[in-house]
């Protein structure tokens, strides 16, 4: 007990006024399991175990050959690629933005074991425009990697601006990466863009956070919200990052009035019992694309690792039918094609 006491991380940003702030990390804003403890990973790894589990299926994930010359030359687009799982590269006001990237072969604190990449990723770094921001929406090992952000900081011409949660700065930091800007829920900043200006929002998700087994929930998880502005439209993008259903959405429809594109998890949700704390669904994934009034959606976190019981091509079978169900059209909610790039908006001529 004492060693796990003495490894605990106090939270050097504790404001007693802010309800999910605790002095030794944070909490989500509606009473749940926080992820589920212990016992419970233990009981789902044992039912795990013994379990026949449905075998993955990578075949049934599409890809398409990346467009790079596309990626390197656009100055003025508005522009998705989805490079797995939840790690996408947007091309906004003229700036490229990674949201969660993972482009190594295992999401685990090991090279050796650990669950491993089952689609190749479809571009490696090198491959990619220079990256000006990157937005790590909570340190899990599926959605910050080690390898790859020390690459990204290491990339020719700087580092990119790397957005956090509060507290994740100082885990870059000891890996050497400091160009970071820190937020708390609801915290605001504007990035100058070649292309206008691109306001940042962080925004609460109802999740838990943790690389070790005394760091739980020490440091934050979250959403972003990016507002751009410039010479044509407005454009909204709402990125949710890892959740499960909580009335955190409804209160983000109703300060933002809706998005242009959101990026919602619909993976990793099985099973139930224990991960529906943390994980949504197909069906509530459309429930938070109806909540925070968005007109179109990409469902990401899936895809790449096998981290539950569902295997990586269950959204392919269940996003259809809780479209249906719920009554989305269904090019409102779509899955992405690996590799693709798909422009949202033209610039203006």
């Amino acid at each position: 007990m004492a060693l796990l006491l003495g490894c605990s991380t106090p939270n050097d940003a504790f404001d007693p006024s802010k309800p999910h702030h605790r002095p030794g990390g944070f909490v989500n804003l509606h009473p749940a399991a926080q992820g589920e403890e212990a016992p419970g990973f233990w009981r789902w790894q044992w039912e795990r175990w013994r379990a026949d589990l449905p075998p993955d299926r990578p075949d049934r994930v599409r890809s398409a050959q990346p467009d790079t010359a596309y990626l390197k030359a656009n100055r003025g687009d508005i522009s998705f690629t989805w490079l797995g799982h939840s790690s996408a590269l947007w091309q906004l006001g003229g700036l490229n933005i990674l949201t969660d990237p993972h482009l190594g072969e295992r999401a685990s604190p090991v090279s050796f074991a650990g669950p491993r990449r089952l689609t190749p990723a479809p571009l490696p770094l090198a491959q990619l425009p220079r990256i000006d921001v990157v937005l790590i929406s909570h340190n899990h090992y599926d959605h910050l990697d080690a390898e790859t952000v020390r690459a990204l900081a290491a990339q020719p011409g700087g580092s990119p601006l790397f957005v956090v949660p509060l507290g994740v700065e100082k885990w870059l930091a000891d890996e050497g990466i400091t160009r970071t800007r820190r937020l708390d829920w609801w915290d605001r900043f504007e990035l100058e863009a070649p292309a206008g200006r691109v306001t940042v929002h962080f925004v609460p998700a109802h999740h838990w956070s943790s690389r070790s087994p005394w760091d739980r929930s020490a440091t934050l998880w979250g959403g972003f919200v990016l507002q751009a502005a410039g010479a044509g439209e407005p454009f909204s993008l709402y990125y949710v990052g890892d959740t499960g259903y909580a009335p955190d959405f409804a209160e983000i429809g109703r300060r933002f009035g809706g998005f242009d594109v959101s990026m919602i998890p619909v993976g990793c949700y099985l099973p139930r019992w224990f991960m529906q704390t943390q994980h949504v669904n197909e069906e509530e994934a459309v429930k938070i694309h109806r909540d925070v009034k968005s007109r179109h959606s990409i469902g990401v976190h899936w895809g790449a690792f096998r981290l539950c019981d569902d295997p990586i091509d269950a959204p392919v079978d269940g996003l259809p039918v809780a479209r249906e169900n719920l009554g989305v059209p269904a090019e409102a909610f779509v899955l992405p094609v690996l590799g693709q790039t798909r422009v949202i908006r033209r610039a203006a001529p």
